[in-house]
């Protein structure tokens, strides 16, 4: 139907409309291709399977035949858990520091390595927007552009205060340590999503990017920060070299924060509904890392977990977000089976009455 509205000449006469049609499209088409690919994939596994009854020369290849088949469905399935409007998004992914001086600069470098080799195996591509050194070692804040299919789909799971326990580096005595360091995940938005932001609502600032040592990435005041006035958030962007681009970029950024922000506020008001305590807020704890007195990773709302925490530290981490878009179905599920109880007049469905 959409094919044939596109074949029309009339459609084409609306810039929206056509584009509208055409994201509806490729949107249909992630789907019932890969669905097609399976269908076709099981028809010859069983074709196989009963080849292999026949002859057992056939069975060597029915099980390697039958495993392909099986990671593309699980391909498929992870695919139908990317339910949310901005799944597709290209994503910002910032990571700060917490309270712990060098401590934690490190933790936070550690954790951005973690999300670069993820992003390396993965095929992502990535721009430092913002980087910050600590002052001896790591990173207060980083700020990556993360581009590619389902970015932030995949990665929107990682929002959140990460926990690190492990004998220091850093202490002499070899102590046990605890650091924190907090994540942040947030969706590009796209040119067509309307978000009202007042340029008498923005202060602009120029400054001298740096980079590590504190020697000049150049010689102009080609960084910029823009503090939203209202609201007090700010964004800031010295990845490039033109001022012009790193306004735009912040900007970028800062539709997206903009765009959190109500969100949250939407969210808040429906967890009141919900009877809940609400969202991830910045200061909740979503997975720690143990790296002594055992090694451990685990992640505090799922339950997902494994021993091996160098892989994990090493960018192996699809296992934790596969299980947090299952746990974000689920939860979605639970909240809106809730929200129809609520209608109802009470809980589960049960008519409230005065007495």
């Amino acid at each position: 139907m959409l094919e044939k509205k596109l074949a029309s000449g009339n459609l084409w006469k609306d810039k929206d409309k056509t584009q509208e049609t055409l994201k509806k499209l490729k949107a249909l088409k992630e789907i019932t291709i890969p669905f097609k690919e399976l269908e076709k994939s099981w028809e010859e596994l069983v074709l196989l399977d009963q080849l292999a009854e026949e002859d057992s020369s056939f069975v060597e290849e029915l099980e390697q035949s039958f495993q392909s088949f099986q990671r593309k469905l699980d391909k498929f399935e992870l695919k139908t858990l990317f339910n949310q409007p901005h799944d597709h998004c290209n994503a910002y992914l910032s990571i700060h520091a917490g309270a712990g001086g060098t401590e934690s600069c490190d933790w936070a470098a550690m954790l951005l390595r973690m999300y670069t080799r993820w992003m390396e195996k993965n095929g992502y591509e990535q721009d430092t927007v913002d980087l910050q050194p600590g002052e001896e070692a790591g990173i207060k804040r980083a700020v990556l552009h993360v581009k590619g299919e389902w970015a932030y789909g995949h990665l929107c799971g990682e929002a959140g205060v990460h926990r690190l326990v492990r004998i220091s580096p850093f202490d002499a005595n070899q102590r046990r340590h605890t650091s924190f360091a907090a994540v942040d995940v947030l969706p590009e938005m796209e040119e067509d999503i309307e978000i009202e932001i007042r340029e008498e609502d923005l202060r602009v600032e120029t400054f001298r990017a740096r980079g590590a040592g504190g020697q000049h990435v150049n010689k102009t005041s080609s960084a910029v920060r823009i503090i939203h006035i209202p609201t007090g958030i700010i964004v800031q962007c010295q990845n490039e070299r033109s001022q012009h681009q790193n306004r735009r970029t912040a900007m970028s950024l800062l539709k997206a924060r903009f765009y959190q922000l109500k969100e949250a506020e939407r969210k808040k008001q429906l967890s009141q509904l919900y009877d809940e305590k609400g969202e991830i807020a910045w200061g909740y704890q979503i997975r720690s890392y143990v790296l002594h007195p055992y090694t451990l990773v685990k992640d505090l709302r799922t339950g997902k977990e494994t021993s091996n925490a160098q892989a994990v530290l090493d960018g192996d981490i699809d296992a934790f977000l596969d299980a947090y878009l299952r746990y974000r179905l689920a939860n979605s599920a639970t909240q809106h089976s809730t929200l129809d109880a609520s209608k109802l007049g009470g809980p589960k469905g049960r008519t409230l009455q005065n007495k």
